[in-house]
């Protein structure tokens, strides 16, 4: 049986990215590794195992093309009001909380927010399948 590890995201400036992972989610650098040409960067914090994988090359000069097929990273917080809130205070610029709802339940509370690169993670509400 696979097991998911890590995500991928390749980076204009490393040190801005990990900086707003930090501040964001708590997320530190669990392991860095140099190359001539690119460094591998390994965030995670003691929530899960899983990590992003932010991947500098060197010699890009220009952001990067997300393309038409990424979507987002998601996350789970204990109090998605209280962390927009914080979001807010810190400068990183949240999006308004939404609600979502099947059937007339509610199905979801969230919030996107974009890292410096433009990648967009949603917050999500602990709740149902989104534990």
């Amino acid at each position: 049986m696979a097991k998911a590890i890590h995500t991928m995201v390749r980076v204009l400036d490393l040190d801005r990215s990990i900086d707003f992972y930090q501040r964001a989610f708590g997320l530190e650098v669990a392991e860095r590794f140099d190359f001539d040409d690119f460094v591998l960067a390994y965030l995670r914090n003691d929530q899960s195992d899983f990590e992003i994988e932010l991947t500098w090359n060197k010699d890009q000069a220009e952001p990067y093309s997300h393309g038409s097929g990424y979507g987002h990273l998601a996350v789970s917080v204990d109090d998605l009001d209280a962390e927009h809130s914080r979001f807010e205070a810190e400068g990183l610029e949240p999006n308004p909380v939404k609600e979502m709802f099947r059937d007339g339940d509610l199905l979801a509370r969230f919030f996107f927010v974009q890292d410096p690169d433009g990648y967009k993670i949603e917050v999500l509400q602990q709740r149902g399948r989104y534990l």
